[in-house]
């Protein structure tokens, strides 16, 4: 609750200019073009008692974290290879040096406020600050305190504002803050200018990797019964990316208002998983389909009918069941004629084999023939069969 008076000395230390006119052009687009890129950096102090506190940092591009605060060694940590966007190595060098000021002296100055503000131990203050581009290339910033996991204040336009329901706390605390006018310029400067250059840059160095494109994987499964003649339809979608994605259980062209969605989580990968689901009646279920769109399916949204994968079901396992019988069969026949082969071998006419022929290796040669003709059958069905399963997939 404390950052603007923190804030000032941090602007001395740097060189503040004043806010522009216009925010510098986007350097690339957006990945999730339904919201605009946002910069956000947060911070959690946690303060145990008068004399022990301590802070966690990061900053994020969207939903992929970007930086994180050493608090042990008081650096800042890239994420990314292209987490310092285009700022140089001095720039990037200046503002970790800022906030290792501004998070010495929050920790340090919170204490001697506990008091006048009516702080109880153990609290814990959390505050998000950053800025966004709107579609309009015009800039936008915000910061917002909250204490005890509760909202608290923010800074809308040029003044601190009380959350609602805050408490006269919350209204103290605002009204002084109000009185400086350098600090609230500050705020719109730091977060008005330095900021929206910093998010040009990054998504400038980081395009690649922003604007990769991952078609999601999906496929359909039956979730615990939630009672008596229901069933429950899962429909499943991983490993896509960016983010944003569109599912919904359908019926023709009606969406079915039972559809109830799970969290978006994240994979290993850096992809996205997604569980949506449908309480439906058993007698209910002709016609389903699972509908996704996602940007990296190019229009060409995936459809799966809860019909079709059960009967698709069906035939991978008929064709599973069959190939297994035809492969024993095939090597019970190819078994008996190599045993044929090797019984009669030694009694085959000298007339067939060169004169000095060795007959252990005729032998030997006739098994191994035997053997390259069965292994090259087996192969053949394996092929077969798995170019059967892709074509009923």
């Amino acid at each position: 609750v404390l950052l603007l008076f923190l804030l000032w000395p941090l602007c001395l230390l740097s060189t503040c200019p004043s806010p522009p006119l216009a925010t510098p052009a986007l350097g690339s687009r957006h990945p999730a073009a339904e919201e605009p890129p946002t910069f956000r950096m947060v911070q959690i102090s946690s303060f145990a008692n008068h004399s022990w506190a301590r802070t966690l940092g990061s900053a994020w591009l969207g939903d992929l974290e970007t930086h994180s605060w050493d608090w042990l060694v008081g650096t800042i940590r890239f994420l990314r290879p292209w987490s310092r966007g285009t700022f140089s190595k001095e720039e990037m060098k200046h503002i970790q040096a800022l906030f290792q000021f501004y998070l010495h002296a929050f920790t340090r100055e919170i204490p001697a406020y506990v008091s006048q503000f009516q702080l109880e131990y153990p609290f814990e203050v959390q505050i998000s600050a950053g800025c966004k581009i709107n579609a309009g290339k015009t800039s936008e910033l915000f910061l917002n305190g909250a204490y005890q996991g509760s909202d608290f204040l923010s800074f809308q336009g040029t003044s601190w504002v009380p959350s609602p329901g805050a408490g006269s706390r919350a209204q103290n605390v605002c009204k002084l803050l109000n009185r400086y006018r350098d600090i609230k310029e500050i705020v719109q400067t730091l977060l008005g200018y330095t900021c929206p250059r910093f998010l040009t840059g990054l998504l400038t160095a980081g395009r690649s990797e922003l604007e990769r494109q991952v078609k999601p994987e999906v496929w359909l499964s039956s979730g615990p019964s939630p009672g008596p003649g229901r069933l429950l339809l899962v429909c499943h979608v991983s490993g896509f990316y960016p983010k944003p994605v569109w599912v919904m259980w359908m019926r023709g062209e009606q969406k079915q208002p039972g559809t109830r969605q799970g969290d978006l989580l994240p994979n290993a990968d850096g992809t996205w998983y997604l569980r949506v689901t449908l309480d439906v009646a058993a007698g209910e279920v002709a016609g389903l389909y699972c509908l996704v769109k996602h940007s990296s399916l190019g229009g060409h949204d995936i459809i799966i009918h809860w019909g079709r994968y059960s009967i698709l079901l069906i035939l991978i396992c008929l064709t599973v069941v069959v190939t297994l019988v035809m492969l024993v069969v095939v090597n019970s026949w190819f078994e008996k004629q190599c045993s044929i082969w090797n019984h009669v071998s030694p009694y085959v006419p000298s007339t067939v084999f060169p004169v000095g022929a060795n007959t252990q290796d005729i032998r030997s040669s006739g098994h191994q023939l035997c053997l390259a003709k069965e292994s090259w059958i087996k192969k053949k069905f394996m092929e077969k069969w798995k170019t059967n399963l892709k074509q009923f997939w």
